[in-house]
């Protein structure tokens, strides 16, 4: 089995808050995380109320007198973001329950809708609620089960959900990341309220991929598909919000020169990805033009699901064509440059040092498709994807 890297985090939560989230896409192991880590760690009574089912949530017709009764227990909400009006009654529960002195662990929700769109029409839980995000398998947390057998390539294009990573075939894969896809566009994108036709959704998000990597043409894509660069970017948004896509913003520091100031768009698993671009093997995805923006994209997204919140990431492009990949800022002044290719024998181009000295960058990679690690020119280094997570994970702590 593989150990989820925020069993420790969500454990550390329950104990010291009152309400904790845990969000993700589906199909990612929330509840199973969540039925484990309440078995295993929690020292007290915990009970599962799963909001898929009719008869869990009819339970809820009368939601204050019901979740009254579950004083002194945590209670687990799976799928709440069918219920967003809750948030204002766990309020008020809350605050019922600390002055009673119950303090921590009453209620672990789980969603798979974001932050901001479960909050959209309820009141906030600030002070009372913190939330973690539970991704996809991340390359660190396979190396790190089983490091002699751990193969990059197999999670870079199978992507990293568990029921797409762990088939045992790779038509298995495919066929399980179809499955997904018409579940997220027949389902669960019109659960959450937006009303757009599956089939009109599909293809953005299959137009979407061919900018993987790239600043979005949100104007040309609603041309295509007849609609205005407002509804493109509503399309845009919602699959941001269900966790699909990832939108890296440009790099905020002061600088003279002229930046690009959209934000880059990346297909957040590369499993999906493929799918969408309908590349069935790994031959094929070698020989496609999108190998290396999915390439960047997977590290990319790696890294960022690594990153402490004390970290914050974006990317800079000038319209000179100077460019760094990605951008990390952290304590101590700290910018980390990082340039991502997938060639055995990289080499950092003039571009990268002009804008590593735009940005201030006090540390320098080259991610590479391999293991070693190496200086390079201009005070670089190149560095293999796990050493670098590594990296990542230890400077956060």
């Amino acid at each position: 089995m593989i150990k989820r890297n925020l069993e420790s985090k969500l454990l550390k939560a329950l104990n010291n808050m009152p309400v904790v989230a845990l969000l993700g896409p589906r199909q990612v192991g929330k509840t199973t995380l969540a039925l484990q880590v309440a078995e295993k760690d929690i020292r007290k009574k915990s009970s599962y109320l799963d909001l898929e089912l009719d008869t869990d949530l009819s339970k809820l017709d009368d939601a204050e007198g019901y979740l009254r009764g579950f004083a002194g227990q945590l209670l687990i909400i799976d799928e709440v973001q069918r219920r967003p009006d809750l948030f204002r009654l766990l309020r008020g529960l809350v605050d019922v329950r600390r002055r009673a002195g119950e303090n921590s662990g009453q209620f672990l929700l789980l969603g798979s809708a974001s932050r901001d769109l479960l909050q959209q029409s309820s009141e906030t839980l600030a002070g009372r609620i913190r939330y973690l995000e539970l991704s996809p398998f991340s390359a660190l947390e396979i190396s790190r089960t089983d490091p002699l057998g751990f193969n990059p390539l197999k999670i870079w294009f199978r992507g990293g959900f568990p029921g797409s990573y762990l088939a045992g075939t790779d038509t298995e894969s495919w066929e399980w990341r179809g499955d997904f896809v018409s579940t997220y566009l027949e389902r669960d994108i019109p659960l959450m309220g937006p009303k757009v036709p599956a089939t009109r959704m599909k293809r953005f998000w299959t137009m979407l991929a061919h900018y993987h990597g790239q600043q979005a043409g949100l104007s040309q894509i609603g041309k295509s598909l007849e609609v205005s660069h407002t509804t493109a970017r509503n399309y845009l948004d919602i699959l941001t919000d269900f966790y699909m896509v990832r939108q890296v913003q440009p790099w905020s520091g002061n600088t003279k020169k002229r930046l690009v100031k959209s934000p880059k768009i990346y297909l957040r698993d590369t499993g999906l990805l493929h799918r969408l671009l309908n590349i069935p093997d790994f031959e094929t995805l070698l020989g496609h033009p999108v190998a290396g923006a999915s390439w960047e994209g997977f590290v990319v997204e790696n890294i960022i699901s690594c990153i402490s919140d004390k970290w914050q990431y974006s990317y800079y492009r000038t319209a000179a064509q100077a460019e760094i990949d990605l951008i990390l800022e952290g304590p101590g002044n700290q910018v980390w440059a990082i340039e991502i290719k997938r060639s055995a024998a990289p080499v950092l181009g003039r571009g990268f040092h002009t804008a590593c000295e735009d940005v201030g960058a006090t540390h320098k990679f080259l991610i590479y498709s391999g293991t070693e690690r190496f200086p390079l020119s201009g005070n670089a280094e190149a560095i293999g994807l796990i050493e670098m997570l590594e990296l990542v994970v230890d400077k956060g702590k």
